[in-house]
Parts: C-alpha cells; sequence; structure tokens
C-alpha cells in the first residue's frame, strides 16, 4: 500500500510539473532589451544591410517577430532612451536631447522605470553599456531599479578626442569636452576612458551580460544592453577588425551581431531561451553626416536628428519562443515607449499614476498580422517642436525646418556640415511611398485635416501636463 501511494503521488507529480511550468512562463519571462546606438534601418540582413552579415539577428528573426514599422521616440540618444525606460513620449518627461559631462539634470526621482517595476516583481536588474539619462550619482543606474550597472553614461565621442576638438592642444580639448569615465555601479573605475579601452567596449559588454544571464538563471531577471556602438567614433576588437566589405562600420555590426549570438547561446546553454523575451533595436537613425562611418537607413528619407522616417524608423527584432510564432512579421506601427506597458503586463507588474504614453501591444507580438495598433496615432517630436503624426499607413509633416546632407558626406571618422532645409505641409501614403517623396496634402484633404487636429489637440495636452526632469 506504501509502494502504491508512493507511486501514485509520483506520477501526479510528474504530470503536474508542466502545468507549473506553464505557469512560471506566464507570470515571470526573463525580458532582454538590446539597444544599439545610431544603427540605421537598413543594417541588419533581414532589414537589407549589404557588405556585412548579421547571422545571428538573422536567425532571431527568423525564431520570431520582426517589426518593419518601429520606432524611436525621438531620435536623438538621451530622448530615445528615457521614453524606452520610461513608456513616456520624452517630451512629457522633459527628457529632450543627449545630456553631456556639464549636464545636471536627468531622469527625476518621481519617474518610474521598467528596471524598477520589474524590481518590484522579483526582478534582478542589470545594465551594461550607455546610460545618457544624467551622469551624476543621483541619477545613475542603481538609484532608479538597476542592481547592476558597467558602462559609460553617456556617448562615446563626449571626450577630449571629439572630432571637432582633436585640432586642438590637450588643455585646449578639456575646456570643452572633460576625459570620458567608465563607471560600475556608482563609482568611476576608469577617469580616463582611453581608444584602446573602447576596442573592448562591445566585448565588454558582452561578457558582462552572459555572466549576469549565468548568475541569474534559476530567477526571472531583466538585463538592458546599451551598446556604445556604432555611435562614432567606432571601434572594433581584433576579432572583428577587416572583416567586413563595407569597412569598420560593417566590422562594427558584425561584432554587435556576434554579441547577440552570445547573449542567445548563453540562454540556450542555461535552459531558458524558451522563457526569455528578447527585444533588439536601435536608439535611432544613422548619423550620415559621417559617411564610411555611418550606417544606412534606404529606402527611408534622411536620418539621425530628423523626423523623418530615416530618423525614427529603426530595426527591431522580438523573440520569445514560448509565445511568438517564428518566421513572424509586423507590420503595423509600434514603438520604443510601448515597450513599458507591454513588459508591465506580461509580468503582471504596477504602473505608475502618472501618465504613460505607450500601450500594451503583445495582442502584435503573439498576432502580428491581424491584430491591430492601440494607438489613434504616434506623434514625432524634435526638441519642443512637434513635427510629424504618423496614423496608419498616413504620416503627416507639419511646416518645419530640418537637416539634410550636402552632396558628399564626411569620411573615415570626420563629418560633413548639414545643410538646413525647410519644409511646407506635407501627408505622405507610406504604404505605396516609403521614402516620403510625393506630397499628397491637397489630394487627401480630409486626411490632412484630422492629423491636424490630432496634433494640435495632443501637443497643447502634452505641454498642459508634462512633468520636470531631475536636477542635482
Amino acid at each position: 500500500m506504501n509502494r502504491l501511494l508512493t507511486l501514485t503521488i509520483g506520477t501526479l507529480a510528474f504530470w503536474a510539473a508542466p502545468a507549473l511550468a506553464r505557469d512560471s512562463f506566464d507570470s515571470a519571462p526573463n525580458i532582454i532589451i538590446i539597444m544599439t546606438d545610431d544603427q540605421g534601418y537598413a543594417d541588419t540582413g533581414k532589414f537589407g544591410a549589404t557588405g556585412f552579415k548579421t547571422p545571428h539577428l538573422d536567425r532571431m528573426a527568423d525564431e520570431g517577430l520582426r517589426f518593419t514599422n518601429w520606432y524611436a521616440p525621438q531620435a536623438v540618444c538621451g530622448a530615445s532612451r528615457a521614453g524606452l525606460l520610461t513608456g513616456c513620449y520624452p517630451n512629457r518627461i522633459n527628457m529632450l536631447g543627449a545630456p553631456g559631462p556639464k549636464s545636471r539634470t536627468g531622469i527625476a526621482d518621481d519617474e518610474i522605470l521598467i528596471s524598477e517595476m520589474l524590481k518590484e516583481r522579483g526582478y534582478a536588474t542589470a545594465l551594461f553599456g550607455k546610460w545618457h539619462l544624467g551622469h551624476h550619482e543621483k541619477f545613475l543606474p542603481l538609484q532608479h531599479g538597476f542592481d547592476e550597472y558597467f558602462g559609460l553614461p553617456y556617448s562615446n565621442d563626449m571626450w577630449p578626442h571629439h572630432p571637432g576638438v582633436r585640432h586642438l592642444p590637450m588643455e585646449k580639448r578639456l575646456q570643452r569636452w572633460p576625459h570620458l569615465p567608465m563607471i560600475e555601479g556608482n563609482r568611476i573605475i576608469n577617469k580616463e576612458v582611453t581608444p584602446a579601452n573602447q576596442v573592448d567596449l562591445t566585448t565588454s559588454y558582452t561578457d558582462k551580460a552572459v555572466d549576469f544571464i549565468s548568475r541569474n538563471r534559476t530567477k526571472p531577471f531583466f538585463l538592458y544592453v546599451a551598446h556604445s556602438m556604432p555611435h562614432v567614433p567606432l571601434f572594433v576588437s581584433d576579432k572583428f577588425k577587416g572583416k567586413s566589405k563595407q569597412g569598420l562600420y560593417g566590422d562594427v555590426i558584425m561584432e554587435i551581431d556576434w554579441s547577440v549570438g552570445q547573449i542567445l547561446s548563453a540562454l540556450n546553454k542555461h535552459g531558458i531561451d524558451r522563457n526569455t523575451l528578447v527585444l533588439f533595436t536601435s536608439d535611432n537613425g544613422p548619423w550620415l553626416s559621417y559617411g564610411n562611418h555611418a550606417g544606412s537607413a534606404k529606402p527611408l528619407r534622411e536620418g539621425k536628428g530628423t523626423t523623418w522616417e530615416g530618423g525614427q524608423r529603426v530595426p527591431c527584432i522580438v523573440r520569445w519562443p514560448h509565445r511568438i510564432k517564428a518566421g513572424g512579421v509586423c507590420h503595423t506601427p509600434a514603438m520604443h515607449i510601448d515597450v513599458f506597458p507591454t513588459i508591465k503586463a506580461l509580468v503582471k507588474g504596477k504602473g505608475p499614476a502618472h501618465t504613460v504614453d505607450g500601450r500594451d501591444i503583445s495582442a502584435l507580438l503573439t498576432d502580428p498580422t491581424t491584430a491591430r495598433s492601440p494607438h489613434e496615432a504616434y506623434f514625432f517630436y524634435r526638441g519642443d517642436q512637434l513635427e510629424a503624426v504618423r496614423s496608419g499607413k498616413w504620416s503627416l509633416h507639419l511646416s518645419h525646418a530640418y537637416r539634410s546632407l550636402k552632396a558628399e558626406p564626411g569620411r573615415d571618422g570626420i563629418p560633413e556640415p548639414y545643410l538646413q532645409k525647410r519644409t511646407q505641409l506635407a501627408l505622405f501614403d507610406l504604404n505605396e511611398d516609403i521614402g516620403q517623396k510625393k506630397n499628397l496634402a491637397t489630394a487627401h484633404p480630409a486626411v490632412t485635416t484630422r492629423l491636424q487636429a490630432l496634433a494640435k489637440k495632443f501637443d497643447a495636452d502634452l505641454k498642459a501636463t508634462k512633468r520636470s526632469k531631475g536636477s542635482l
């Protein structure tokens, strides 16, 4: 009788185990966000890259979902990251531009980041890479929900080797750009990051990420890998130096692709890849004035620093074998700001009491061909100025000035200055005109009027309710 009872209990436990595993999948998936810096829309194989290969990102797309209309909330480093981590338009939280070493502001204490929301749910949290939400201690990641941090506090060109000051003696350079620090936790571990140090950045971030996965494989974790590359100045390790047909830029992307492969391999090694959501994207489009040291947004118009498609539409690939069908493509627009509320819904997290602009797009992850966007429109700002609206297939540009390339861009790390141009009110059908060449504003007056009204109302509401950034 005892043997029968033991056998019965064991059998019940065996059949109960898969149900418990499914429950754990649904309640606590691991979350990994991989963010690159200034990588263009066409800079991975599945999005049209030429001159270099990205086999790991291509495999990630084959095993997951590719978004063809994914947007950054602003086409500049710091603002884009603020939007990703808070779920808010950067204008709502007053986090604009790319704060540098002389900035005395940063992310406000009252803002709730993905890291804080997940930490409250029991997640281990880490950031390896570029932060760019304030470099003073009160703004650093450990004060905003991250257990671990290793990386640069802002862009890797904000140092005395910046191309704009390289012709000056070092004492003059340092008046404009102080030395670039490397930070671990809250402590500066290297006061003067050198070109030799930058060569190892992608490898260092990757090694830290793989180690974090190993140490936290038995509990839910949130890992944010924010690569400093391919922001100029470009650096690559000997593993990939000279490997691409496209030159140094291609080498750099190949090393980032290798990094993605290392992270995916670590998940597979520890048997947790099925229950890990991995999202890969870029903070904005390519910095076109750097020419052969910049990426490509083709066939999109313009690049970083503009509200045209080439500035704000970025590659995005999401892999989560437990919930996302392999080989999917989603053409419905989505944005960085949707990541926070989507993760919140997936983990049943608590949200902030204040306004969050993003929406839960988990339906797009599981049903990308028929699910509808929860947004009526997305709004594109440059600084404080609302310049464009995306609603369905329509893109409306309000009258605004913008920067554009001269005939010949820069070369080998030295940029060429931009020209200033201006657009009048313009409407584009992005399904038929992805390059935004044919103005349909007069041909579709009802659509133009509707989007103008949406823009005016949203801008007024946002400016009336925007919150303050943090300050010293």
